[in-house]
């Protein structure tokens, strides 16, 4: 099978024949159909994240929001027949049996395997997935559309869940790229009045187009003030989905007392944090990483029923260094969809 594989940090990815993987017990063969591609793949091949490099297997298939159908199902497999829709998440594998798993936070496993870093991914034409964290998807969604819905869909939607976020509240949500135009989505369906905030005037005008009932151009005003004005003294949540020390420092600003920062986007370097400040304030900040399967079963249905849609863009698996490259420029609208 043809497959986009990483064999150095830093380096392209090189599209190359390899062997098509045979499912083991408990597991399914999927061939692809559409694979999203996520920020994290990029921050992958780069050896980005010091938490993850040494985890991370070489050579490796990157992709973790893979969509397809199954092929063949392995010894012990029920519940999943040959021809399924199915979706595969960042979440290979969960132990079910540790501390973290037992209390239903199955995303802090400390037994986990994941999709595209230490398992073989879904930029290829086929992968290999545990049946028990395999999803159906919907009827009514394509491979297309469900794909971003496994990552970028997923993570805003347990970031919701997280922050609390309600109707009525002012959210501000920071970058507006392919997690940030589902999370006013997500918002807007709560209830919340969404407030976005981004320094390129044309994600402003995806977020105005995705539902937002007011916008903030970080680069040309002080945000934290022009948040405060549209919010009446602050957003209940605000929520960045960017990388940018910057963002975290102005959404920190920009939040009324008791106030809730909600932490999505990973950013490379620490960032500067006034305990007079949260202590005054009493400023909450959580932090929510990708999903579990309840979640993922929740935003598919959420999907399903209409109230999100994802703006994608469809390439091939050839041009998948290209779209890394324009990744990481910040030249992406929404959401690259891998047609395998």
């Amino acid at each position: 099978m043809l497959a986009a594989v990483l064999h150095s940090f830093a380096e392209p990815l090189v599209i190359e024949e390899v062997a098509t993987p045979a499912p083991g017990r408990g597991e399914v063969l999927i061939k692809v159909a559409a694979c999203g591609v996520c920020h994290s793949d990029l921050h992958l091949a780069l050896g980005e994240w010091e938490l993850l490099k040494p985890i991370t297997k070489l050579p490796l298939t990157l992709g973790h929001e893979v969509t397809g159908t199954i092929e063949a199902v392995g010894e012990g497999v029920a519940g999943f027949n040959v021809g399924d829709r199915v979706g595969v998440p960042w979440l290979h594998y969960t132990c079910g049996d540790c501390e973290f798993c037992s209390l239903g936070r199955e995303t802090l496993c400390l037994n986990q395997k994941v999709t595209g870093c230490t398992v073989d991914g879904g930029f290829a034409e086929f992968v290999i997935a545990n049946a028990s964290h395999t999803a159906k998807l919907p009827d009514n969604l394509s491979f297309e559309e469900a794909a971003p819905l496994l990552c970028a869909g997923l993570t805003v939607h347990n970031a919701m869940k997280t922050s609390g976020v309600r109707a009525g509240q002012k959210i501000a949500i920071f970058g507006i790229g392919g997690l940030g135009h589902l999370a006013i989505q997500l918002a807007r369906a709560r209830g919340a009045e969404v407030i976005a905030v981004d320094i390129a005037e044309d994600k402003l005008e995806l977020a105005r187009e995705y539902g937002a009932q007011a916008t903030v151009n970080a680069a040309t005003t002080q945000a934290h003030k022009e948040i405060k004005k549209n919010s009446g003294g602050g957003a209940h949540v605000a929520l960045v989905t960017s990388a940018s020390r910057t963002a975290y420092e102005t959404a920190l600003r920009s939040l009324r007392r008791g106030g809730i920062l909600s932490v999505v986007g990973m950013a490379p370097e620490p960032i500067a944090v006034s305990t007079v400040a949260l202590v005054s304030g009493e400023y909450k900040i959580v932090a929510s990483a990708v999903g579990t399967r309840q979640d993922l079963s929740e935003v598919l249905q959420i999907a399903a029923q209409g109230k999100i849609k994802c703006k994608i863009e469809m390439r091939t698996l050839a041009k998948v260094n290209d779209v890394l490259n324009e990744m990481k420029e910040g030249r992406l609208l929404g959401r690259v969809v891998l047609q395998i």
